[in-house]
């Protein structure tokens, strides 16, 4: 099958990480994935929320937002209130980035990630993951832990069926027109954090399942790959 960007069937868009973007932040980078851009930021605050004091845990909690031109029509700034995508998706990113890290050798401090899409191609959740964990390694590498924290890297692949096709990395074009959209997130011990699967006007068998699952992870083990390259 011809993808529309000519990639072969399991092949990733170009991935790559700029670090060290915002002055304030304890890590930050742009993660670029093919066409689409995420900024990813990390501050710490030396406080938990109220219902973990005196429980000598940390906590990390998740933003996301779409900037108003991320896409060819401008959608307007959530100001007050997160669209239920908007909430799904920042939620999606803790469960994610918490799945990665040892809540309890963090110490009493919370970690605030804000991931915001500049420009908008498919895989933005996939994305904000991936570069949100850079970001993360970087905040907790600027403090002094007798226990590391970070044991395994997270990140998040989507994957799509196509006209029978599994088809790694779906862009905007894929996706819309996708008879199965998956977006899986693992970690880099081989573990899955999560899988969100949805079939729109075709269903799925377990057989394809196990080739989309397949397909993540030889794609993850690359990512990993990836972000390690871009940290060291």
């Amino acid at each position: 099958m011809v993808r529309t960007d000519g990639r072969q069937p399991n092949e990733l868009r170009s991935l790559s990480f700029e670090l060290n973007v915002q002055k304030h932040a304890a890590g930050s980078c742009i993660v670029s994935l093919g066409d689409t851009r995420v900024l990813c930021a990390v501050t710490i605050e030396e406080q938990v929320p109220r219902w973990m004091r005196g429980s000598g845990r940390g906590w990390l909690t998740a933003e996301y937002n779409m900037l108003p031109a991320a896409t060819n029509t401008r959608s307007n700034r959530e100001r007050v209130l997160s669209a239920g995508r908007t909430k799904e998706i920042q939620r999606l990113i803790g469960r994610s980035l918490r799945a990665a890290i040892d809540l309890d050798a963090l110490g009493e401090r919370t970690f605030n990630v804000d991931c915001d899409v500049l420009d908008a191609d498919g895989g933005t959740r996939t994305a904000a993951i991936t570069g949100a964990f850079v970001a993360l390694r970087q905040a907790i590498d600027t403090l002094d832990y007798d226990q590391a924290p970070i044991q395994v890297a997270v990140a998040a692949v989507s994957i799509g069926v196509i006209e029978g096709h599994v088809l790694v990395d779906l862009n905007y074009a894929e996706d819309s027109t996708a008879d199965v959209d998956c977006n899986i997130v693992g970690l880099s011990s081989g573990g899955l954090v999560e899988i969100q699967g949805t079939a729109e006007g075709q269903s799925f068998t377990s057989a394809q399942l196990g080739q989309i699952v397949d397909a993540a992870q030889r794609a993850l083990a690359q990512v990993f790959e990836l972000q390690q390259a871009a940290l060291h």
